[in-house]
């Protein structure tokens, strides 16, 4: 047997591995396993954000909606949006919202909060930022907030979002990161990886799963690494907006 042929054989595949919280998976693992996370969590996906957040993440989304300046009559992808906390923001301005997603137990969850405050006009689609199925230069924005460290290959949707988005369209990420604030990094480290997993044992009964979402916050890359990324996706004027020293951080770049 050529030993050597069939080690060059496996070695491609032994190095295929993407992150799951702090463990090395196949990308196809990784895809299964963040899927049983959401449907699992979905039902309590935006009180747990307030668990976590003490609230902050309202304010943040706020403000990146903000940045984002939606007009009435745009078109704009909303992905990873499924319990529709930005597609709301965003449609209050007049524009045409698509909220996407790849789980249907978040999309669904998101209609029903839709329907219960009568807001209307909203598309909804079962998508995987992946391999998005609209035309090239179909919105005027992407948005995706709190969902691109979930994607199995991050330069792949930011790729697609660079596709869907016409001359002059504009992307916008909301996303954890690594503050840099001497003591409040500490403290944080301390609640989010402690705390939070107890939280999510309490609330949603689902303490590995929150044990993951703080995990694959310190396995994503810090600013300025994402900021290459979505450079080298093909978006010109990339900029990144820090907040709480880098615990959250408004990434944005535009089709030029």
């Amino acid at each position: 047997m050529d030993y050597a042929r069939l080690e060059n054989a496996l070695e491609p595949a032994a190095m295929d591995k993407v992150s799951f919280g702090f463990e090395e998976v196949s990308p196809e693992e990784k895809t299964r396993r963040v899927g049983r996370v959401f449907s699992g969590v979905a039902g309590r996906y935006d009180l747990m954000n307030d668990l976590m957040s003490g609230g902050m993440h309202r304010l943040w989304k706020s403000q990146f909606v903000r940045r984002v300046r939606p007009r009435r009559g745009e078109a704009i992808l909303d992905m990873a949006g499924g319990t529709g906390d930005v597609a709301f923001r965003l449609a209050g301005s007049g524009a045409k919202v698509v909220v996407a997603d790849i789980n249907p137990e978040m999309l669904a969850v998101g209609r029903e909060r839709a329907t219960k405050r009568g807001i209307e006009g909203l598309a909804w689609a079962e998508e995987n930022a992946e391999d998005l199925s609209f035309a090239d230069n179909s919105f005027d924005a992407c948005t995706i907030a709190f969902g691109i460290r979930n994607v199995t290959h991050i330069d792949r949707a930011l790729a697609e979002a660079h596709r869907v988005l016409k001359l002059g369209g504009r992307f916008f990420c909301l996303e954890f990161s690594t503050t840099s604030w001497p003591g409040f990094a500490g403290l944080y480290e301390a609640y989010s990886m402690k705390i939070v997993p107890k939280i999510g044992k309490t609330i949603a009964r689902d303490e590995e799963s929150y044990r993951y979402l703080v995990e694959s916050i310190r396995r994503f890359p810090p600013i300025e690494t994402f900021k290459a990324m979505i450079g080298k996706a093909g978006f010109a004027q990339v900029r990144a907006e820090p907040i709480l020293g880098g615990l959250v951080a408004i990434h944005s770049g535009w089709k030029v």
